[in-house]
């Protein structure tokens, strides 16, 4: 059984997953927690479970995203997962800092570079990495397929899709990601994405207004698909 956890955090009400199976191993996606009470309430939930995190994945480099990834790979001393053309974003952090007059996060830890295809097992878990260039051109998903769990990152969210308006993101591949990699998965994977609620395949395959000129026939209502509970905070 896979166990996830959520957390929203920063400004930006980015979500943070905890994701383990049994055995006090775990793996943390996007954590976007700052330095004070967001990393308590991260290491709360951490004691409360019982876990320790062997690894970070990064859906790709935006600020919000990484808030926290030095901070844990200092402590724990674990690899950090990112697609290397994310170097754009990272680069782009300090502008955003700027704009939104917060502090940069430490961006100089240590990275594993991922790959199209690659599969990372890890903790007792396997995550598929699927890249889906776009809203920056290091994006990934990571697909859990055993469990049909999908963290989509800011790729693909209920209802939207992530921005393209960055100096080097492309709506064109954002669209083409989307459908060529994401909306062929089963309709039932469940879709966690880095900001708001979850959703499935099959609900943004039939009615995502961001993309209704490419939306099909709904073959089965949501209500026949298998529930997946995902506790926050």
């Amino acid at each position: 059984m896979l166990n996830i956890r959520y957390s929203v955090f920063n400004l930006f009400e980015e979500r943070t997953y905890v994701v383990w199976r049994e055995g006090g191993r775990c793996v943390i996606v996007d954590p976007g927690c700052r330095e004070g009470t967001e990393l308590e309430a991260l290491d709360g939930l951490l004691a409360q479970e019982n876990l320790t995190p062997e690894a970070i994945l990064l859906t790709h480099g935006h600020i919000d995203h990484i808030f926290g990834v030095k901070l844990l790979q200092d402590r724990y001393g674990i690899p950090v997962y990112m697609h290397p053309a994310d170097t754009a974003a990272l680069e782009y952090n300090q502008q955003m800092a700027r704009r939104f007059r917060i502090r940069l996060p430490e961006d100089g830890f240590r990275r594993e570079p991922l790959r199209d295809g690659q599969k990372l097992e890890i903790a007792d878990m396997c995550f598929e990495v699927i890249a889906t260039p776009g809203h920056t051109p290091g994006s990934v998903c990571f697909l859990e397929r055993e469990e049909g769990i999908l963290f989509t990152g800011d790729t693909l969210f209920a209802g939207s899709i992530g921005r393209t308006d960055f100096p080097y993101s492309e709506y064109d591949d954002e669209i083409r990601s989307i459908l060529e990699r994401l909306l062929p998965l089963d309709p039932a994977t469940v879709i966690l994405p880095g900001h708001g609620p979850d959703s499935t395949i099959g609900r943004e395959r039939t009615g995502n207004p961001f993309l209704e000129p490419f939306n099909e026939p709904e073959e089965e209502p949501d209500e026949e698909l298998e529930p997946v509970v995902i506790k926050g905070e």
